[in-house]
């Protein structure tokens, strides 16, 4: 999983954790295909119903910022979304994202050229976004952050380190 392809869904400035995953859940939705159904219920309702695998959702500058529940990294996931790309992020949110296995991109000049349906193509060993014909760097990402991608989250990636294949 070191390219991605996929449809944008931009939005704004300050998207905040309460909209991505509606607080109102947080304790009543564990469910990942319910958490799905939910992701960016506050924001677009029309998200959830339309969104398809590889999908990239972009943001402006601060995104994630608010409370700090992984379910908002966790319902983009399970809903499919291939990667987030915004102008910042929240610390925290970052942080939660890669531990759950969703790639995040930050790049202001990309997100500047990206409209709303169009096709994004991401490498993320090279560090590379493309959107029509135009072609933006970002740093590339360590080997082990990709490492996470690839084993869906750092709970499957420090599992595999650790030789434990199975569930208890």
């Amino acid at each position: 999983m070191s390219t991605i392809k996929g449809k944008a869904w931009k939005y704004g400035d300050d998207v905040n954790t309460d909209v991505i995953f509606p607080g109102k859940y947080t304790y009543t939705v564990t469910d990942p295909a319910e958490m799905a159904k939910v992701a960016m219920e506050d924001l677009d309702p029309r998200f959830a119903r339309e969104v398809q695998p590889g999908d990239v959702v972009v943001g402006g500058k601060n995104f994630g910022c608010g409370s700090s529940r992984e379910q908002a990294a966790f319902c983009l996931k399970y809903a499919g979304v291939g990667a987030v790309v915004a102008k910042s992020f929240s610390r925290l949110y970052f942080r939660n994202c890669i531990n759950a296995g969703l790639p995040v991109i930050q790049c202001p000049e990309a997100v500047e050229a990206i409209e709303h349906g169009q096709t994004v193509e991401i490498d993320l060993e090279q560090g590379t976004l493309r959107v029509g014909k135009a072609s933006f760097r970002f740093p590339p990402l360590p080997p082990e952050v990709i490492g996470i991608f690839q084993a869906g989250g750092l709970i499957p990636f420090t599992r595999k380190r650790l030789g434990i294949e199975q569930t208890p």
